[in-house]
């Protein structure tokens, strides 16, 4: 080879080498272009990202709403499966992305297996909504935590990015909702504590549920950025519910009623849409229904019930006591302490109805809202159980969004099983039927009187004995039982004195539109 041949494959070599350098270059500027802070996003606009079923995340859900009434655009990315609160829908400012459910064939497979690949087609999925579809980069991205992963370090990305400003709303500690599934010394639980502490960390804002939640992140993560309490309350439209409400309610209800079997011959005699299993619009006692002339009508019109002098709907005093546990049947709510209740609460019923005295308990009507993975092992043990009972009959009901409030409105008594994973979360279950004016017995834990003041606005409970005793107290002689009302007008004073200012515990209630104009609203105007 000729000693010009050899320097002209050195100027090749090198303009190659020089040719990949500048590519190298190039793509080293880029990435360091792609993960710098960016400054230029769209003003007034959010993007709430909701890792699960959008319509069943109210807090996340109210988010919204009070985001685009104060005239944010809003973006609520999550999946689908139940309907959203109807402001979603009417709002102008709110947009619903819905992501792609993971594949069918994954779910098969054992959590230990299923948890990697969901990841990963979770992290594909938000991050095209978040980087692609939406165009203008939104000023605030609000994530919910948990779930941790991916979402936390995600918005991360996004946020160095596209320059948006992270906040997180921490319902719970993911990693302590993994201890339930895996031991603590689990490797996927170590993964899952060090990933959620270190993206975690620093935002823009951090909000929390409870005053034992900031603590606690505050003292063992370090966190930086604005750090607010924002309590769980109802929307204002949250209230106690008239027997008018109550009849209109009921008579749709009907239908779904008369499917259980379990119910047949235990709740009393209804003619829709004068009487309803709990209330009832016949002429008072002493006027006897008077059946109106029918001329013309087809058979079935002609037999049915119809009376002159219909009076307004009232409360019927044989109705049953109406209990109501909302769940998402998980681990974290232990529905064994609420059927040992009930089996007590009957065998008590039972005795006092054989007894000369009289003292006596009502039947009970215990209806269980909500979805989730163990709701069928626990009904179907429940209606093993109750097939031999006659004071009580427990069944699962799903109520759509508007419903919701008027059943708690419509019931005597709440139940809450929540311990929290973590024990510093609450139940936002407890402050719906707060809202509208419910009574609770909650299962005791750490943070709980943050939220329930036991005998002021709820009892608490430590087992399924304590439980039962407390229902029995609470139902005696009802519904003219005195500890029963008792409660209620207690925990009427104790939300309208706050509403009203003049609550000892300062801003304990309100609405959660007032909550958050005034302790959110401040830190994003």
């Amino acid at each position: 080879m000729t000693a010009s041949a050899v320097e002209s494959d050195r100027t090749i070599f090198h303009f190659v080498v020089g040719l990949i350098c500048l590519w190298l270059s190039y793509r080293l500027f880029v990435f360091f272009m792609f993960f710098s802070p960016k400054n230029e996003h769209s003003l007034r606009s959010v993007a709430i990202l909701v890792l699960g079923d959008i319509g069943r995340s109210p807090r996340m859900m109210y988010h919204a709403e009070s985001f685009a009434e104060n005239g944010f655009m809003t973006y609520v990315i999550g999946y689908g499966g139940s309907k959203p609160i109807p402001a979603l829908e009417r709002l102008p400012k709110v947009e619903l992305r819905y992501l792609p459910e993971p594949p069918a064939i994954l779910r098969s497979l054992p959590f230990v297996l299923l948890a990697p690949f969901k990841i990963m087609h979770q992290v594909t999925s938000i991050l095209r909504e978040l980087l692609i579809y939406t165009e203008e980069p939104p000023e605030y991205i609000l994530v919910q935590n948990p779930p941790s992963i991916p979402t936390l370090a995600l918005v991360w990305l996004v946020g160095r990015i596209r320059g948006c400003k992270v906040i997180i709303d921490w319902h719970n500690l993911g990693y302590s909702i993994l201890e339930l599934k895996l031991p603590k010394t689990h490797l996927y639980v170590k993964i899952a504590k060090w990933f959620e502490a270190t993206f975690g960390r620093v935002a823009y804002a951090h909000l929390f549920v409870t005053e034992a939640m900031r603590n606690y992140l505050v003292k063992e993560w370090g966190l930086t950025g604005e750090k607010v309490v924002l309590h769980d309350r109802p929307p204002k439209h949250f209230h106690r519910c008239s027997a008018q409400e109550i009849h209109d309610l009921f008579t749709r209800l009907q239908l779904p009623l008369s499917q259980y079997n379990a119910l047949q011959n235990f709740l009393p005699e209804t003619a829709i849409p004068y009487s309803t299993v709990l209330t009832d619009r016949k002429p008072h006692s002493g006027s006897s229904p008077t059946p109106a002339l029918v001329y013309d009508l087809d058979p079935i019109s002609a037999t049915a019930p119809t009376y002159e002098n219909v009076q307004p709907p009232r409360l019927r005093p044989d109705r049953p006591a109406l209990v109501v546990s909302s769940t998402s049947w998980t681990p974290d709510e232990d529905f064994g302490i609420l059927l040992e209740a009930l089996k007590q609460y009957e065998q008590r019923a039972e005795e006092l109805s054989k007894a000369d005295r009289g003292k006596k308990l009502p039947k009970i009507l215990m209806v269980v809202t909500g979805k989730g993975p163990q709701r069928e092992e626990y009904m179907n043990e429940i209606n093993h159980m109750q097939t031999d009972w006659h004071w009580v009959r427990c069944i699962s009901l799903w109520l759509e969004v508007q419903d919701y409030p008027i059943f708690l409105g419509s019931a005597d008594l709440g139940v809450s099983l929540h311990s929290s994973s973590s024990g510093r979360d609450l139940p936002m279950k407890v402050v719906d039927m707060f809202g509208c004016g419910l009574p609770v017995c909650a299962l005791n834990f750490e943070c709980l009187p943050e939220l329930v003041k036991d005998g002021k606005n709820g009892l608490i409970f430590n087992d399924s004995n304590e439980l039962a005793q407390q229902l029995e107290l609470l139902l005696t002689s009802f519904p003219a039982s005195e500890r029963l009302s008792a409660l209620c007008a207690s925990l009427h004073a104790a939300t309208q004195s706050s509403e009203n200012g003049h609550s000892s515990q300062g801003e304990e209630w309100c609405s959660w539109d007032e909550n958050w104009n005034r302790h959110l609203k401040p830190i994003i105007m």
